[in-house]
């Protein structure tokens, strides 16, 4: 009798388990996937803001406008940070793109990018050393917009 209060107790836990399930499946979603961001963290050197602002306004915005071209990119920012304290960002890039499809790219299409900006795949990793005089990098994110359809 023990074993058959046991098993129908199983089952009614099964059940109620089964429905709490089923019925936040059902749910119904009150947001969309939007576009996916990318943060990056940048503190430029003592000196060398106007430099590096230079360089943004010169490859970095190449790259970024072709991007658009191509439908990839959705908008970029630049944002300035007050009152900065040591070892902290004074600017925050951001980039903002269609979806996550845009980083499923083959070594080659990423190769004809570079070399449209910076001439060549080398020079392209030469510029990204000879930046290292300008700024250091302090971090940043990937993120993914929520939209409420609602």
């Amino acid at each position: 009798m023990k074993t058959i209060i046991r098993a129908a107790t199983l089952a009614a836990t099964i059940a109620c388990g089964c429905a709490g399930i089923a019925q936040a499946q059902t749910a119904e979603r009150v947001y969309a996937q939007g576009t996916v961001w990318s943060v990056g963290y940048i503190e430029t050197k003592p000196g060398m803001f106007d430099d590096y602002m230079a360089y943004l306004n010169g490859p970095w915005k190449a790259i970024q406008e072709a991007a658009k071209k191509r439908g990839d990119v959705i908008s970029y920012k630049i944002l300035s940070v007050n009152d900065v304290r040591d070892n902290e960002p004074d600017l925050v890039l951001m980039v903002e793109y269609k979806n996550m499809a845009v980083f499923d790219q083959s070594d080659e299409e990423l190769d004809k990018q570079t070399s449209a900006a910076f001439g060549s795949p080398v020079k392209a990793n030469q510029a990204a050393v000879s930046r290292e005089s300008l700024r250091t990098t302090r971090g940043g994110f990937l993120s993914r917009e929520l939209k409420f359809i609602k």
